[in-house]
């Protein structure tokens, strides 16, 4: 799939889960739960211990399952990245830019999400070829912050990240954001998944029904 493609899927979900685990177990079942109850976009933190490969293993399982991406997050470096692509990671997730991250993806069409604060950052990033900014760390601002980005670089797509949860995400959502990275809450812990997994859908149903 190339990157357009990645692209059109992570914005169809909406939803990026943001798994950050303590052991390789916890992190592949709560990556299975959620990819089972219908959030099918994964990100996968490599401070997750064996994270890549959770990366891989989910890879291989639900490559064939329509709108399933799987991503690596927490990615500081580039031979860190390389690794993580080599291992079927579908999206890199940084919480900084880093323009040698940039070029490798970039090369192996897979899309680079960093973290970016200011308007100085996100332009440096976008003349690297970056797709998405992660908005990071987002808890800092008010979702209004998207409208005050996007009147000098309106070109800009943003995935807030850091404090969404199921009370604010819609709100991120409807100030302009083309995607929300959840943590928290929705991947906690295996037996949250489907309850969450669902109040999360629900109110993003409810969200585009009134777009």
């Amino acid at each position: 799939m190339k990157r357009v493609e990645l692209l059109q899927q992570l914005q169809q979900n909406a939803l990026v889960a943001v798994v950050r685990s303590q052991t390789e177990d916890e992190g592949l079942l709560v990556s299975e739960a959620l990819i089972e109850n219908g959030i099918k976009a994964i990100e996968v933190t490599l401070t997750t211990p064996n994270a890549l490969s959770i990366i891989s293993e989910l890879q291989k399982k639900y490559e064939e399952i329509e709108g399933v991406i799987i991503g690596a997050g927490t990615v500081l470096d580039v031979s860190t990245a390389s690794n993580a692509i080599y291992q079927g990671a579908s999206f890199i997730v940084s919480p900084v830019y880093d323009q040698a991250i940039s070029k490798v993806c970039n090369l192996y069409q897979i899309p680079y999400i960093p973290g970016c604060m200011s308007v100085s950052e996100m332009k440096e990033a976008l003349e690297s070829g970056v797709d998405v900014i992660k908005l990071f760390p987002s808890h800092v601002y008010d979702p209004a912050i998207i409208k005050s980005i996007k009147s000098p670089l309106p070109q800009i797509t943003l995935m807030p990240s850091g404090g969404i949860n199921l009370s604010n995400f819609t709100q991120w959502l409807e100030s302009g954001a083309a995607m929300i990275s959840v943590g928290g809450e929705l991947t906690r812990d295996v037996e949250s998944v489907e309850n969450m997994s669902q109040a999360y859908l629900d109110k993003l149903v409810a969200f585009r029904e009134k777009e």
